[in-house]
C-alpha cells in the first residue's frame, strides 16, 4: 500500500530474519481486536462500564486505524520506512503498558485509539519493507504469504492467548503486547535496513518525488504534506465523532442533543477532508477511484462484512460473560468464527480465484446473515458451544469465502500506479465499517440482546445485497467477447 523505495540488499539469512520479524509484529497487531473482545467483559466488570461505554474499546481501536491509513503512505515519504516503523512499534508498547495500567475508561479509550494510529503504520509498512527487501519471485511469494499468514493467525492467537490471560486479570491482556513489540523493536532496529529516504537523500527512491512530489522532504511536511496532515486528522475526528453520534442514538444512554452535536462536528470534518483533497496538488485519494466501481462496491461490501462480524462478536461476548462463562470459554466459542480464515490463509487468493471473486464473496456475504440469524435471541438461550456452532461456524466459513475475494476485486481492475491509494481506500473502509457497526450494536444491547442482533443482521444482509449485485457485472464481463473477437 505505502510507496516503494530502494533498499539496499540483505544476506539471506538476515533477509529471512527480517520477515520472521515482521511477520510476528503482523500477528501481533492482528490480535488486538480478538484479545479486547474477549477481555471487555471482565474490563467494565472492574471499571463499572456498561456495553455502550466498552464498545470504545473497539471502535476506538478501529477509527484511530482507519483513520490513520491514508496519511500513513504521505507519512512513510517523508520519514522513510524504517523510522516510521520502529518509532510506531515504540509507541504502541507504551500505550499498550498505559492502557493495562489505568483505571479510566476514557484513558483506556485513547490509548485503543493511539494504538489503532500505530497498527496502521506498522501494518502496511511492514509489508513494504518486505516486498523491497525480498527478491521478486518464488521467495516473495513465500515472504508474503508467512505474512499474511500470520496475520490472518493473529486473531485466534489472540482469542486465545486473551483467553488465558483474562483469567488471571484483564490487565495482562493488554499489557503482553508490550514487552513482545519491545522484543521485536530490538530486532527491528538490527534488521530493517536503511532505505535510501533514511540515508539523508531528499526525495530520492520515492516515486512521484520531484514534479509530483513537490514540497514532500525529509524532515517535515509542507505543501501536499500539510493538505495530507489536514486530511488524515480530519478523517480520523469524523470517524470519532460519528461513533460518539451513534452510541448516544439508542438505548438508555440516548441523548439526542449531544448525537446530533456529534454528526454535525463529522459533517464539519468531513467538509474540511474533501476541501483538503481538492486543493491538494497530491490527494490521498486519486479522484478517479471514487468513480472505480468495483473498488466501492468492494469496499462497502467488506464494510458490511467487518461491521457485522465484529458487532456479532461484541455481542456473544457480552451474552456468554451475562450467563458465567470464563473468559477461556469465551475464546473457545469463538474459534469457529475465526479459525477458517486462519486455516486458508495460504490458499484463500486460490480459492477466491477458482470460484471467481464475484461469487465467493456473494457466497460468504449471503452466509454472513444466515449465521448471525442463527444466534439465539431468547432471553434464557443456551449458551453452550454446541447451541452456538451453527451460527460461529456460518460466520467463519463467510469471512473465509470473502475477505480475500474482496480485496481481489477491490484492485483486480485498477492500474497499478492506483494500487497503493486503492488498497489505502479500501482498508479504510474495512476500519471504519467495524468502528460505526460497534457503537449502535452496544447501544442496542443494552435494551436487549435481540435488537443488537436484529442490527447486526441487517448490516450483513445490506453486504449481501451490495455483493449480489456485483454478480451481474461480473457474469456480463465473463459473457463479453474478447476485443478482437469478430
Amino acid at each position: 500500500m505505502y510507496p516503494s523505495t530502494t533498499n539496499p540488499p540483505v544476506g539471506e539469512r538476515t533477509r529471512w530474519a527480517l520477515v520472521a520479524v515482521l511477520a510476528a509484529n503482523m500477528l501481533v497487531d492482528a490480535l488486538e481486536v480478538s484479545a479486547t473482545l474477549v477481555a471487555m467483559p471482565a474490563v467494565g466488570a472492574d471499571l463499572g462500564a456498561g456495553a455502550a461505554g466498552l464498545q470504545w474499546l473497539v471502535s476506538g481501536f478501529a477509527a484511530g486505524f482507519g483513520g490513520l491509513l491514508l496519511l500513513g503512505g504521505r507519512l512513510v515519504e517523508c520519514l522513510g520506512r524504517r523510522r516510521v516503523f520502529l518509532a510506531a512499534l515504540l509507541v504502541f508498547a507504551a500505550a499498550s503498558l498505559a492502557g493495562a495500567l489505568t483505571d479510566s475508561l476514557a484513558a483506556l479509550t485513547a490509548t485503543r485509539v493511539l494504538k489503532g494510529f500505530c497498527v496502521a503504520l506498522t501494518a502496511p509498512t511492514g509489508l513494504a519493507i518486505i516486498t523491497s527487501a525480498v527478491p521478486e519471485g518464488a521467495a516473495r511469494r513465500r515472504a508474503v504469504s508467512l505474512y499474511s499468514l500470520f496475520g490472518a493467525a493473529g486473531f485466534c492467537a489472540g482469542l486465545l492467548l486473551s483467553g488465558l490471560f483474562t483469567g488471571a486479570g484483564w490487565r495482562w491482556t493488554l499489557a503482553f503486547p508490550a514487552p513482545v513489540a519491545l522484543l521485536l523493536l530490538a530486532a527491528g532496529a538490527r534488521l530493517v535496513p536503511r532505505d535510501v529516504r533514511d540515508s539523508g537523500v531528499p526525495g530520492a527512491g520515492v516515486p512521484g518525488a520531484g514534479v509530483r512530489g513537490a514540497g514532500v522532504r525529509s524532515g517535515g511536511l509542507r505543501g501536499p504534506g500539510r493538505h495530507a496532515a489536514a486530511c488524515g486528522a480530519a478523517l480520523t475526528g469524523a470517524v470519532l465523532l460519528l461513533v460518539y453520534g451513534l452510541a448516544h442514538l439508542a438505548g438508555p444512554g440516548r441523548e439526542p442533543a449531544r448525537a446530533a452535536a456529534a454528526f454535525a462536528g463529522a459533517a464539519l470534518l468531513g467538509a474540511v477532508f474533501v476541501t483538503a483533497e481538492r486543493r491538494s496538488p497530491r490527494p490521498l485519494v486519486p479522484p478517479v477511484l471514487l468513480r472505480h466501481g468495483p473498488l466501492l462496491r468492494s469496499a462497502l461490501g467488506a464494510a458490511a462484512l467487518n461491521g457485522s462480524y465484529v458487532g456479532f462478536l461484541l455481542v456473544a461476548s457480552l451474552h456468554l460473560r451475562e450467563t458465567g462463562r470464563s473468559p477461556w470459554q469465551t475464546a473457545l466459542v469463538f474459534l469457529p468464527a475465526a479459525a477458517p480464515l486462519a486455516l486458508s490463509a495460504l490458499h484463500s487468493a486460490r480459492i477466491a480465484v477458482r470460484l471467481g471473486p464475484a461469487r465467493a464473496v456473494a457466497a460468504g456475504a449471503v452466509l454472513a446473515p444466515l449465521g448471525y440469524a442463527l444466534y439465539p435471541r431468547a432471553p434464557d438461550a443456551d449458551p453452550r458451544w454446541t447451541a452456538l456452532l451453527p451460527a460461529t461456524a456460518c460466520v467463519g466459513a463467510a469471512f473465509a469465502l470473502a475477505f480475500t475475494a474482496l480485496h481481489l476485486q477491490a484492485t483486480g481492475a485498477v492500474p497499478a500506479r492506483l494500487q497503493g491509494a486503492a488498497g489505502g481506500l479500501y482498508q479504510t473502509f474495512v476500519q471504519a465499517g467495524a468502528a460505526l457497526t460497534a457503537a449502535p450494536v452496544a447501544a442496542l444491547y443494552t435494551v436487549g440482546r435481540a435488537p443488537a442482533l436484529c442490527l447486526v443482521t441487517v448490516i450483513g444482509a445490506a453486504g449481501a445485497c451490495v455483493a449480489l449485485g456485483g454478480l451481474v457485472p461480473a457474469a456480463r464481463a465473463a459473457a463479453a467477447p474478447p476485443p478482437n473477437h469478430p
